[in-house]
């Protein structure tokens, strides 16, 4: 039995539960770009499953957990930013002042962090990759690996303290 839905079927259902989806991504993340994203996903990911969804609730436990994840992943953001407080007087140094200050913290974290710190705080900066992405990457829990990025953050900022 073929279980795959043509594109009038995929359409349908677009239509019929996209308002309620985009209202429910909008109020949870209170953000119209992000919500419209949320909802996107869901679709391609519907779309590109062999399984079509049983029942339309399906749709709004979708949006609900997408941006439960999002907003997950919008917190530790927060966290991993408020480690790093950006000083005016930084900001402010000539570019070629602060391309050392990075080069100089790039040779501390390979020389003087041990893994994982030193992978985590490379995937991080470097790749641009989530906590939850370097803890999938790397098989950890990924508040162990928050824990290493913060403790890599603190021995930078006390290597590094003038």
């Amino acid at each position: 039995m073929d279980m795959t839905m043509t594109n009038n079927e995929l359409e349908t259902l677009f239509r019929q539960n996209y308002s309620e989806m985009i209202h429910l991504a909008r109020v949870l993340l209170g953000d119209d770009g992000e919500a419209e994203d949320v909802v996107q996903d869901i679709f391609l990911r519907v779309t590109a499953s062999d399984i079509p969804p049983q029942n339309d609730s399906y749709f709004l436990f979708a949006v609900r957990n997408a941006c439960l994840n999002k907003i997950r992943q919008m917190q530790l953001h927060e966290r991993v930013k408020n480690l790093l407080p950006i000083e005016d007087e930084t900001d402010l140094q000539p570019i070629d002042r602060q391309l050392e200050q990075l080069e100089d913290i790039s040779t501390f974290v390979d020389e003087q962090l041990e893994e994982p710190h030193r992978s985590i705080f490379h995937l991080r900066f470097d790749e641009d990759l989530t906590i939850a992405e370097i803890a999938r990457r790397l098989g950890l829990n990924p508040n162990t690996a928050y824990k290493y990025l913060a403790q890599s953050i603190q021995k930078i900022r006390n290597h590094f303290k003038h």
